[in-house]
């Protein structure tokens, strides 16, 4: 191409796909200036127009405005720089947009109100502080009074939430139904209940040993696995290992105050909530989901219930 080659609005339309009054538009604001006029008065473009254009165009679908575009074009501004304040604006904006998604998400899917819908838009808004402060709010609820437990900071460790700058939806979806958990005052009682059951569990000198949900979910995982009736007698022998292992770990014999303190126990610790917000964690900290205690307490509160007087069902 010669450097006395022309081209008309026409021309470049047809080069770059784009309309006769888009490039007059983009010719009239300076981004894509007329090298000359033809002998009848036509705008007339160099050979570098049709490249201009087709950045233009690349910049203009990816939200670049106009007057940022001209600067770009006229080298008043280095192109990386528009980019990275650019990828940086559609970051922030992407977030926004998860975090409506996940609000309109959860409400539609529970029939929500105008007033569980704001509730929803403004747990989705809390700044980090404002999270952390829930949640530490919840966590001082729960165990107040047991500082002094050694196993208590890495428990708390594990029952904080965390998330990320730049979360997935599930993990705002997550976050909304976790926050909502942490807030209701029966779930509070609940953990705060479990909590001291577990303090109480671990009062015994020696090693750390395992509480009775623990000592439960260890032993009847493979009762569960081999679909065990637990009203039947073969039953038996996993309830006897229990009984025997609870009674063990804490210098107590293996008779019917002792089962009833440990159907007590479970009774207490069997809220399904426990696993769902373990589960909303899990989602949150990226980490893997654990073993869900309520099907192991079911099973074993009525395999114990069936083999104690009646006064203990």
């Amino acid at each position: 191409m010669s450097e006395e080659t022309r081209y008309t609005i026409g021309h470049l339309a047809r080069r770059t796909g784009l309309s006769v009054k888009t490039i007059r538009y983009y010719a009239d604001s300076g981004i894509v200036p007329a090298t000359d006029r033809s002998p009848a008065g036509y705008r007339q473009y160099g050979p570098d127009a049709v490249a201009r254009l087709e950045l233009v165009r690349t910049l203009r679908d990816l939200g670049v405005d106009l007057a940022t575009i001209r600067r770009v074009v006229d080298c008043e501004v280095p192109l990386h720089e528009v980019a990275a304040a650019h990828a940086e604006a559609l970051a922030v904006q992407i977030r926004v947009l998860r975090l409506r998604q996940a609000v309109l998400t959860v409400a539609a899917r529970r029939e929500a109100g105008p007033t569980e819908v704001d509730d929803l838009h403004r747990l989705a808004q809390l700044t980090a502080r404002e999270r952390e402060h829930l949640v530490g709010d919840f966590l001082d609820a729960v165990f107040a009074g047991l500082g002094d437990q050694p196993t208590y900071p890495g428990v708390i460790v594990s029952m904080t939430p965390d998330l990320p700058d730049d979360p997935a939806t599930e993990q705002v979806e997550a976050w909304l139904e976790l926050a909502e958990l942490s807030r209701d005052p029966t779930f509070r009682a609940s953990m705060r209940r479990l909590a001291r059951q577990h303090a109480t569990d671990h009062d015994v000198p020696g090693l750390p040993r395992p509480d009775a949900v623990a000592v439960v979910r260890d032993a009847v995982a493979p009762a569960l696995a081999a679909g065990l009736d637990p009203t039947g007698l073969e039953a038996d022998a996993v309830v006897t290992a229990v009984t025997s292992r609870y009674a063990h770990l804490h210098g107590h014999p293996d008779d019917a105050d002792l089962r009833q303190r440990l159907l007590d126990r479970l009774t207490m610790a069997n809220d399904p909530r426990r696993d769902r917000y373990l589960d909303l964690l899990s989602v949150l900290n990226g980490w893997s989901t654990g073993e869900a205690i309520a099907p192991a307490a079911d099973w074993f509160i009525r395999a114990l219930c069936a083999r104690m007087p009646a006064r203990a069902r």
